[in-house]
Formats: structure tokens, sequence, C-alpha cells
């Protein structure tokens, strides 16, 4: 059965996931004046996306690995059926030394599979359980790797908070 799907939500997650909060008042999931996961990652050069810790994957290999998650589910959305089926989940994780051009593409094409699902995740109506669970899983999988990409460079991290304030009313 159809469920209305919260595109406002959703997207205003997403985007602030990506592009960091809209405004002081209205950060839910980074801390105000973070950036975001674009921006830190345009602070990196290759040669720091490139870097391994402790036998990790690099940045460069998360951050593809996202561009590939966001591409399948783009492709999902646009031609429906199962893109995840024949998924080469693998590939991405073999993304180590990036030059910078690699890193820009790398950079460039997570940055446009991005505001493409935005653009996705703000026009579904009504979606079934499974697709429901699969839009706030994109979200929550993004989170994930933005956490992971912050691990391995401090230079990515946004910007820490004194104490916990509620600026909103529940």
């Amino acid at each position: 059965m159809p469920t209305p799907v919260p595109t406002a939500a959703l997207t205003r997650l997403f985007s602030e996931l990506v592009d960091g909060p809209r405004g002081l008042n209205e950060a839910f999931m980074l801390n105000s004046g973070d950036v975001g996961l674009l921006r830190s990652l345009d602070r990196l050069s290759a040669a720091s996306a490139s870097r391994s810790v402790n036998g990790g994957a690099t940045i460069a290999a998360h951050a593809q690995h996202l561009r590939y998650g966001l591409w399948l589910m783009n492709r999902w959305a646009a031609e429906g059926g199962d893109p995840f089926a024949d998924a080469k989940w693998d590939e991405a994780w073999k993304t180590s030394e990036v030059d910078a051009a690699g890193w820009e593409q790398i950079r460039n094409g997570l940055r446009e599979e991005a505001q493409c699902w935005l653009q996705t995740l703000g026009s579904f109506g009504e979606a079934g359980d499974v697709e429901v669970t699969g839009l706030i899983a994109s979200i929550a999988h993004l989170a994930y790797h933005l956490g992971a990409v912050r691990q391995i460079d401090a230079t990515t991290r946004g910007p820490r908070e004194g104490t916990f304030q509620s600026r909103r009313s529940y």
C-alpha cells in the first residue's frame, strides 16, 4: 500500500548532509556552521584523499562509493526495476591513489549525483514501504560515510558546538 513520502523532511536532511545546514537555527544532523560533505571534500588534496588510515579505505574510495550508490538510486528512480541486482559495489572500494584530475572527477561526479538525488527525493508523492525505506536509507548511508571520512581526516570535520542548546521546540 502506498505511503505518503515526507519529501520536505527527506530533502532537508539530505541537503544538510551534502551542503551543510541552511541557517544557524536549522541544523538537525550537523553542527551549525558545518559546510557539509561536498565542501569538506573540496578542502582535500588528491594526496590526502588517497591516504589510508590503519589499512582502511581511502576518502577517495568512500566518495566514489557514495557517488556510485547515488547513481544507482537515481537510475532506480528514473528507470524503475532493480538496478541493485547487478551492482558492482566492490569497484569503488578499489579506489586508492588518485591524482588531482581523478579526485576532481570523483568530487564532481558525487556533486552531480547528489544534486540529482536531492531533486528526485523532492519529487516522490507516494511510495511503497520498501521504497520509502530505501529513500530514508540513502540519507543514513550518506551520514555514515560522512562520519567515516571525518574520522580519516580531521580537516574535513565540521565545527564543534560547546553545549547543546535546543533552538527548536518539538
